[in-house]
This record gives structure tokens, C-alpha cells and sequence, in this order.
């Protein structure tokens, strides 16, 4: 374990999913470098999910919303020089940016740090920001591990995969609370998360509906659809779809008590989306849906019989995919079925 003194900046804005992901790279910077400072740039919807991180001693807000009308709003334009101000006064020795476009690779290079590691094929050109530069190799890498070798490149040495999550008691009380409104019995229910940011990564919702139908009848477990505010009225029709009860807690919980909420549950069936690599991370057990996206790179780490989809580890590095076969439609019911029942009785 290193001693000397660093200063260290993790850029990764979002997204949900890919900070869970980045977590076990905070933590290696961490235990090998025991005494240095360690930030974190990321956007204020995020933020909640490291606050109080044990292995974090700064956050830095990116509103990234905000800041667009910085041209033509004097306010906007007066915080992002308070965010520039804010990445360069602390002398930053070791930027990572896992985000890899141009604005974080811009942001890296104003902190003035020496060293600036990112992915060598990051997108729009970020790449010429780094001093060092980490590819993938022609079979791709899963997220995990490229951020891992990211932080290879600064002398960590403790590699090892390690998801923490921060510890919050109040999150955990207003989780009980509202599952015993609700007649719910820990252990005794399933979360579905059948939205996502991307329309094309949603698995459809009459079939999430007679999953709900099957988990009932067959298990005897009641089901938890999970989603934020804007994702209500979705939730809403699955729930008008379904013969037996779906209960929606649409934007009834924040991101520490979604986490609670899933460390509680007996299984998460999700779409390719940030709540699923939540539950991976937590060891629940867990069927997620994918589509376009690779798998390869972003299956639940350490959990391949989670994936359902097609042809999930043979497509190369590529991130997303262009062929018709991959859509979400195509992964049939009897496949995500299969799944769920391996789940529920290994």
C-alpha cells in the first residue's frame, strides 16, 4: 500500500450505471494509495449514490443542465469559471476519466494535473487530452475491468473488484416503513425496472406483465415496479396490464433507498439500465434484459447467467449494435422466464 501524499480526481458525470460500475476502481485507488485525496466529478442527480462513500473525500457537481445556457446566461457562464476554479485550485496530480468525450476531456486537461488517463478510444476526440491512454482489446473488455486497468496505469497495485455502497441508516428505515405500508414482507417480493432512459433497451411491457402473472402463481411473490417520477405514467400502464397486483413506486424513493430497496428483495428483473447494475453490485439475484448495448462489456459483472438477451458475448468490442437481431423485441418471454426460474430456485 502506497503512503505518499496524491491528489486524485475520478471524472465520471454519469450514468447510473456506469458509476456503479466505476466503484471498484474508487476503491482500489483507495487501498493503494491510503493517504491521498480522492474527488469525484459527477452530476447532482448522481451524487447521492457516493455520498458518504467510505473511499471518497470530495464531490464536485457537475450540473451539467445548468451550465448549457453558459453563452448566453451570465449566471451559467459564472459558474462553470467557478467549476473551472474549482478543478485547477487543488493541483490535481492523477486525473482518471472514465467518461471519455470531449467535455471531460477538456475538464481533465484544466486541471493542470500531469497525468490524465483515459480510454484510447474515447468518443469525439477526448483521447488527445491524455498522457496515458488505455485500449481494448479486439475481444472487449467488461467496464469493470477497463476501468480497473485504467487505474493500473497511476502504480495501484490492489486490484481487486470491490463494490461498497455507503451506509444509510435513515434510507434503510424509509424503506421498511414503506414496504410495511404496503403489506410487503422483506425477501418476499420482486423489483422490476421496466423503463430506461432509452426507449429501444425497453423489454415490452405485456411481457413484464405475465412475468408478473407467473411470479405469482408459481412463487407466490409479489411485484415491485421501480422507476423515477418521469416514469410514472409507464409504470402505470404496466400495472393496468397485469391480472394480479404490480405496486408502483415510481419516484417514491431516492437512490440510497433504491438501493435498500433492492438489497431486501428476493429479485430484480430489469432492463439494461442503471438500477440492475445496482442490484448485480449487491449480489441480489437479478435478470437483466439487454438489446443493443453490449453485454460483454456491461453484463452484471460476475453474474453471466443474469444476462438475457441474444448472442450476449459474442459480438466484439463494439458498443452498440446495429444488428436487427439484437432488438429487444427478440428476447422472447420463455427466455427471461428461464432465467427468473434459475434464479429463484439455485
Amino acid at each position: 500500500m502506497a503512503s505518499c501524499f496524491r491528489k486524485f480526481l475520478i471524472i465520471k458525470p454519469s450514468s447510473l450505471g456506469d458509476i456503479v460500475l466505476a466503484l471498484p476502481a474508487l476503491s482500489a485507488i483507495r487501498r493503494s494509495f491510503s493517504d491521498s485525496h480522492i474527488a469525484w466529478l459527477i452530476r447532482p442527480e448522481f451524487a447521492p449514490l457516493i455520498e458518504y462513500h467510505p473511499a471518497l473525500d470530495e464531490i464536485i457537481l457537475f450540473d451539467r443542465k445548468r451550465l448549457a445556457g453558459c453563452w448566453h446566461s451570465p449566471h451559467a457562464f459564472s459558474q462553470l469559471l467557478e467549476l473551472f476554479s474549482r478543478l485547477h485550485k487543488p493541483e490535481f496530480d492523477t486525473v482518471i476519466d472514465f467518461q471519455g468525450l470531449i467535455r471531460t476531456g477538456l475538464f481533465s486537461l484544466i486541471t493542470g494535473a500531469n497525468e490524465r488517463i483515459g480510454p484510447a478510444d474515447a468518443r469525439e476526440f477526448a483521447s488527445l487530452f491524455y498522457t496515458h491512454k488505455v485500449s481494448q482489446p479486439a475481444y472487449g473488455r467488461h467496464l469493470v475491468d477497463l476501468y480497473l486497468q485504467m487505474v493500473a496505469q497511476t502504480g495501484a497495485s490492489d486490484l481487486r473488484v470491490e463494490f461498497t455502497f455507503p451506509v444509510n441508516l435513515q434510507a434503510g428505515n424509509s424503506v421498511d416503513k414503506l414496504l410495511a405500508e404496503n403489506n410487503i414482507a422483506p425477501k418476499n417480493y420482486v423489483v422490476f425496472v421496466p423503463a430506461s432512459a432509452q426507449l429501444d433497451k425497453c423489454w415490452p411491457l405485456e411481457r413484464f406483465a405475465k412475468l408478473a402473472e407467473k411470479l405469482k402463481s408459481d412463487f407466490n411473490l409479489l411485484v415491485i415496479a421501480s422507476g423515477t417520477p418521469s416514469e410514472k405514467p409507464l409504470i402505470d400502464k404496466l400495472v393496468s396490464l397485469s391480472k394480479v397486483p404490480i405496486i408502483n413506486f415510481a419516484g417514491k424513493t431516492t437512490i440510497p433507498q433504491l438501493v435498500s430497496l433492492l438489497s431486501k428483495s428476493r429479485l430484480v428483473v430489469s432492463n439494461d439500465t442503471g438500477p440492475g447494475h445496482i442490484a448485480a453490485a449487491l449480489n441480489v439475484p437479478l435478470v437483466m434484459i439487454f438489446s443493443w448495448s453490449n453485454p460483454a462489456r456491461i453484463y452484471p459483472y460476475n453474474h453471466r447467467e443474469c444476462a438475457a438477451g441474444i448472442d450476449l458475448f459474442t459480438r466484439g468490442k463494439k458498443i452498440k449494435s446495429k444488428n436487427q437481431a439484437h432488438n429487444v423485441n427478440n428476447v422472447t418471454f420463455d427466455m427471461v422466464w428461464q432465467k427468473v426460474t434459475s434464479q429463484l430456485t439455485n
